[in-house]
């Protein structure tokens, strides 16, 4: 019986609901907020993420063990756990109330940051110390060595993957659902209520995240494989005019 009430309510499926109208009245917005949430995110998180990388390789063993604790800290907790504790402890701590909308970029700056510092960790490291002994040769100080000769190619290094961790960040973004900021899912869910189609509705929106993602994914893709192919093309270049 339940399986037949199931396959009932799946032949009950109807999305003619769905049109600009509801895009602009209930989607746009949470759409608009998902992007700048990314961008936000990505960008404050990229910073901090190189601060901590910097930190966690400095030959100082307590800055780097600082460094350590944050970056593992942060990777040991579920998502949706710092979201609802920074939601509901920095209101307590600052004494007055930030909104879900500014817990939300907090949140996803802080916890990213501990991801993107160990992408730039790795793309750091992946830097041939030659690079860096040749800039010091050339009179630069440590500090302009890294800024001008070793971050540029690091990011560079690790472009693709810092971009897929973009991606990711866009899909998690669907957590700030939990704390009642008006995202993409906030969106649909909203939608759904308003025209009593639920399940369409949720539908919908792992279909939008599916196109976005993959479509982002394979333009990443393409951007590995060409940067792979002209990272070849100029090796083979360099053994080609050796002597």
């Amino acid at each position: 019986m339940n399986g037949l009430f199931s396959l009932g309510s799946l032949g009950n499926i109807d999305f003619s609901f769905f049109n600009w109208l509801l895009v602009r009245d209930f989607l746009l917005q949470g759409l608009l907020f998902s992007l700048a949430l990314t961008a936000i995110a990505s960008i404050g998180g990229l910073l901090l993420g190189t601060l901590l990388a910097i930190a966690r390789l400095s030959q100082r063993r307590w800055l780097s063990a600082l460094s350590a604790g944050y970056v593992n800290g942060m990777r040991s907790i579920p998502l949706v756990m710092v979201i609802l504790w920074f939601f509901l402890l920095i209101p307590l701590i600052i004494g007055q109330p930030i909104g879900a909308n500014g817990s939300a970029v907090i949140t996803f700056t802080a916890f990213e940051a501990a991801y993107f510092a160990e992408i730039m960790r790795a793309g750091i490291q992946s830097v041939s110390p030659g690079q860096r002994a040749a800039a010091l040769a050339l009179g630069l100080t440590p500090t302009q060595s890294l800024r001008r000769v070793e971050l540029p190619q690091a990011i560079r290094n690790m472009l693709p993957v810092l971009l897929t961790q973009t991606i990711i960040l866009f899909q998690d973004t669907s957590l700030v659902y939990a704390i009642g900021a008006y995202d993409l899912l906030k969106g649909f869910d909203t939608a759904g209520k308003n025209f009593n189609r639920p399940v369409e509705a949720f539908l919908l929106a792992a279909l939008l995240y599916f196109v976005i993602s993959f479509s982002l994914s394979s333009c990443v893709r393409r951007l590995h494989a060409r940067c792979s192919q002209s990272g070849s093309q100029s090796l083979s270049l360099t053994h080609g005019t050796s002597p």
